[in-house]
Formats: C-alpha cells, sequence, structure tokens
C-alpha cells in the first residue's frame, strides 16, 4: 500500500518499531500475508498494520541495495526503484570533487546519504512530501548529516551551491519507462536554468542518445559487475564519445575511444567473447577488440572472436566447439548426431525466438549440452556450438 505521511509517524514510534524488529525474519510470502495482518490486528489497527507489512516487504527487497543499512530504513516502492545500489551510490559519490552539493529529486535520501558519508554538505530536494519525511528519517537512523526540504525545483532551487545532482523520474504513476528526457518528471530541460560548478544527471541507460546531443558534456554508461546499471551525463566535462565504467568490489574500470581504425572481420575462432553491455551501450567494441587482438564476425554484430582469451575484465567468454551455417533441418542433423540434448540458446541478429528454435530442433533433453550461439558472420546466418560454462554462466576473463 501507498505510505503516507501519518504511516511514516507511525513508524517512527516505539510501538511500530517493536512489530517491526519482531517480524524481521518472517514468511512475507502473499500466501502468509492474511496470516501475517490477522496477527497484526491484534494490536494494531488495519492502516497500521497495512503500513508495518508494506514496510518489512520494502526491506525485503531492499536487501540488495542497502545490505548493510535495509533493515533500518524506510522506502516507498517507487523510491527503492529508483535508488541506486550501493556500489553506484558510492562511486557518484566519490566523484564531486565540490564540498556543497545539492541532491535535486532526492526521493528516500540514498544519494544524499552516500554525498554525506564521502564527507559532503548536502541538501536534498524532492516535491514528494512522504520522501522528504523517509529521507529525513533515513539520515538521522544512519547518523548522517543532511538537510531534506520539500520543494518544487521547476519554481527555482536554492543558490550557493558548488555542485549539483539532478536524477528525474524516469517512470509515469503507472511505473512505465519513460523513453523521452524531456518527458522525465521533472524534464532535462529544465537543468539550463541551473548555475554551478559541477552538474551531473542521472539517466536510463537505453536512452537514445540523439535526445541529448545537445547538452554537450560527457557520458558515461555504467556496468556494476556486468549488468548495465545507468547512465551519468556529466555537463561539467567533455567527451567527444560516451565512455565505459565497470564497477567491481575492489576499483571502478573505465574504457574511453582509442581513435584507431576498424578491426578485422573473420569467421569463429577458437573462443566467443560477448563485451561487457556498458562497453556496446557506449559504442567501443572496436576498441576492446583491438586491446585483445580479436576480431568481429560482422561489422553490425557486437561478438568478438579470438585464438586465446587476454586477462580482461571486460568481457565474458565461451570456448568454440564448431560452427556452421545456419539451416535449421542441417543444425537439427548436427545436433542429433553429436548426442546434444539440451542446449542454451544466446542471440544477436538471429530472427527466431530462442523458444521457438527449440522447440524446432526437437531435442531429446537428454545427452550432452552446450550453449548455442545464434548470429552472423559477414551478413550470414551461422550457428556456433560453445562449451556450456561451469555454474550456468560464461565466466569472465579475470586480472
Amino acid at each position: 500500500m501507498p505510505l503516507s505521511l501519518d504511516d511514516i509517524a507511525f513508524l517512527q514510534t516505539d510501538r511500530a518499531q517493536k512489530q517491526l524488529d519482531s517480524l524481521a525474519n518472517a514468511d512475507l510470502s502473499d500466501t502468509n500475508a492474511l496470516p501475517l495482518l490477522s496477527q497484526l490486528r491484534r494490536s494494531l489497527t488495519a492502516r497500521e498494520a497495512g503500513a508495518v507489512l508494506t514496510t518489512l516487504r520494502l526491506r525485503k527487497t531492499a536487501a540488495a541495495k542497502f545490505p548493510a543499512q535495509g533493515g533500518r530504513m524506510l522506502f516507498t516502492d517507487a523510491g527503492l526503484q529508483q535508488a541506486s545500489g550501493q556500489l553506484l551510490r558510492q562511486y557518484r559519490a566519490r566523484q564531486f570533487e565540490s564540498r556543497r552539493l545539492l541532491d535535486l529529486c532526492c526521493g528516500i535520501g540514498a544519494d544524499s546519504l552516500a554525498f554525506a558519508a564521502a564527507h559532503r554538505e548536502v541538501h536534498g530536494l524532492d516535491i514528494d512530501p512522504v520522501h522528504i519525511a523517509i529521507a529525513r528519517h533515513n539520515g538521522a537512523v544512519l547518523q548522517l548529516p543532511t538537510q531534506f526540504t520539500v520543494c518544487d525545483i521547476r519554481n527555482g532551487i536554492p543558490i550557493g551551491y558548488e555542485a549539483i545532482f539532478f536524477d528525474p523520474a524516469r517512470r509515469d504513476d503507472k511505473g512505465r519507462r519513460i523513453h523521452h528526457v524531456e518527458a522525465y518528471r521533472p524534464p532535462l530541460s529544465l537543468l539550463r536554468q541551473w548555475q554551478a560548478r559541477e552538474i551531473a544527471v542521472k539517466l536510463s541507460p537505453g536512452l537514445n542518445l540523439r535526445q541529448i546531443v545537445a547538452y554537450g558534456g560527457a557520458l558515461e554508461f555504467i556496468s556494476v559487475k556486468g549488468r548495465l546499471s545507468e547512465a551519468l551525463l556529466w555537463l561539467h566535462r567533455e567527451a567527444a564519445q560516451p565512455f565505459a565504467t565497470l564497477l567491481r568490489e575492489a576499483d571502478a574500470l573505465h574504457m574511453r575511444n582509442d581513435d584507431e581504425a576498424g578491426i578485422a572481420i573473420t569467421e569463429p575462432r577458437d573462443w566467443l567473447l560477448e563485451p561487457d553491455p556498458a562497453v556496446l551501450r557506449a559504442g567501443l567494441v572496436q576498441t576492446l577488440g583491438r586491446q585483445l587482438d580479436a576480431s568481429m564476425l560482422d561489422e553490425t554484430i557486437a561478438y568478438l572472436t579470438v585464438d586465446q582469451p587476454a586477462p580482461t575484465p571486460w568481457a565474458r567468454c565461451w570456448k568454440i566447439r564448431e560452427w556452421l551455417p545456419f539451416q535449421l533441418k542441417r543444425l537439427r542433423r548436427h545436433l542429433h548426431a553429436r548426442g546434444i540434448g539440451r542446449v542454451t540458446i544466446k542471440k544477436r541478429g538471429f530472427a527466431m525466438s530462442p523458444d521457438e528454435l527449440i522447440a524446432r530442433l526437437r531435442l531429446s533433453g537428454e545427452g550432452d549440452s552446450c550453449v548455442l550461439v545464434m548470429t552472423r558472420c559477414r551478413g550470414k546466418p551461422i550457428a556456433i556450438l560453445c562449451e556450456e560454462p561451469k555454474l550456468g554462466q560464461a565466466p569472465r576473463i579475470s586480472l
């Protein structure tokens, strides 16, 4: 249920805290919701019981993004969805050089708290009074010095701050993704009214790059342990082309365009490499290929192939068994002849869906297994049979 200001006030009472503590490890499944609410109703009103159950569920969901502090914080579903994970919050906070910072559209205060933990003097603004009440609560329980104010930033923002971090909503009231930056809430163009030494904007990683050309700056695509998480537009920096960042537990790696000539197009070699998604979004596949002495299968397909994989955290790799031009009946016979009864399908530039292809291959489900990569080589469809990786995930080639 959506939380109100009265709900937030109740959740901060000792009476609510007692219930939250006692049920921290409770079964929160849908099947147990009614018994749990009945238990809560013995001492709480229906509204109070709903607020406790909502908070318990949000805290469970928040564990991935707030592994250490989530059990003491308050959330809304929308605020939790918009909040970045811990590695991202900490990384972003380190990128600002300025001491005094405005966090615009601060939501539940996740980024503001990361800035405060990095010894910044931060002021968070948000139009939603519930989010501001939650942000104040979270700042208090984590004992981080922060200031939060209800404010419609479309009417102006405080002056005198050296840096601005802007995190507009990228979903509508029904939770649907907003695909144009000028439909963000508020729109990206609002930032043209602001003056600061440093300005950064959080964007959807799937944005159309043409929408932000007029803003200039440097666009950074960030992958967290191989998962594309967000894009950041740094208006006070300059870069002719987007760059990629890979966050790991211990460090952050960056890749920028090397402005060299293209790489060769060849048939599959001994290994197939899938570049990190931040490399793909930043248009740096050929830059990575040059670093690894790799070639491409097709100029439009973001796979690389090498004879021997060089150490890099920027790609996942598969050992190639063999490959063949794609023709459905031929591929079916080929797999059956080799006793392959199960396949995991990956595809790029191949029209048929994995489910449709598996159905039409009519495999037995027994015997050997492999990763079947459906893609193109020099414009023609091919099938690549790769070794099945251990533990169900292709390894990154570690340094």
